[in-house]
């Protein structure tokens, strides 16, 4: 059985999670849920796009065999006190933009792993971090469920698909863009015999500034298991991105190099 989590206002990028699932295991069990312990005081929890019903009809033609929408006091009941507090992977980048946040995410597959029990759970490759720090999850508390890490799902102009997107005003929309450009110009520069990974980060960086609308959070290259900083690149190291478009903060990545070496 498989598990595919969201947080719903699900969209191309979800879709192809669960059609792969459903491609490889006998049950697909998708869950929506908004999850409030990911989400700092400061964050847009509240404006976090939600549409149950638009969900399941979306979730209708690829037929999944469960649809499991929690409310948050069903997740988090009153006198609930116990997280997990995940490692070193998941202190950096995302980590230190958004303190506390991949405690939530840590805490909440393991209730979902837990209640649902499932053999395969699917995660997308847009959330680089988070799908690392649940890798470590299921190797130190030895449970039993493979992860799957499917590629990005992107909009003819390469922008991820992500449920933030819907927030984007349309000038913002047409500049998110920016983000896989600079992802490609650094797949251009080590394709070309680049390795020095400042020089790839300084040219990302640039193509970033040429967007007046884009706010850079960071711009990194990194090693694909804690993802911690590098010198020099090689196959396998992963370039990642984080900016804000107005009230929007999107996040992007790809893997540089041969995409089956990270």
């Amino acid at each position: 059985m498989a598990l595919v989590p969201t947080m719903g206002a699900l969209h191309k990028g979800h879709l192809s999670l669960v059609e792969r699932a459903k491609d490889e295991c006998d049950a697909v069990v998708v869950s929506v849920f908004v999850n409030p312990t990911q989400f700092s005081p400061e964050e847009d929890l509240a404006r976090y796009p939600r549409d149950l019903d638009g969900d399941i009809a979306t979730l209708s033609p690829p037929g999944v065999d469960v649809l499991f929408s929690p409310s948050a006091v069903d997740m988090y009941p009153q006198r609930f006190e116990t997280f997990v507090e995940p490692g070193p992977v998941a202190a950096s980048l995302e980590g230190a933009c958004r303190p506390g946040h991949f405690r939530g995410v840590a805490t909440v597959v393991l209730k979902l792993f837990n209640i649902v029990g499932p053999d395969v759970a699917y995660f997308g490759q847009k959330d680089c971090q988070q799908t690392l720090v649940v890798r470590r999850l299921i190797e130190d508390l030895n449970l039993d469920v493979k992860l799957i890490v499917c590629p990005i799902a992107r909009e003819p102009d390469g922008l991820a698909t992500s449920s933030r997107n819907a927030h984007l005003s349309a000038s913002d929309r047409q500049a998110a863009s920016v983000l896989h450009r600079s992802l490609r110009r650094a797949e251009e520069l080590f394709g070309a015999g680049e390795t020095k990974a400042a020089r790839i980060s300084d040219e990302m960086r640039r193509v970033l500034a040429a967007e007046p609308r884009a706010k850079v959070d960071y711009v990194a290259i990194v090693e694909p298991a804690l993802l911690q900083p590098i010198d020099l690149v090689t196959p396998g190291s992963v370039a990642l991105v984080a900016a804000r478009m107005g009230a929007v903060r999107l996040i992007d990545n790809t893997v540089l190099g041969s995409a089956g070496t990270a």
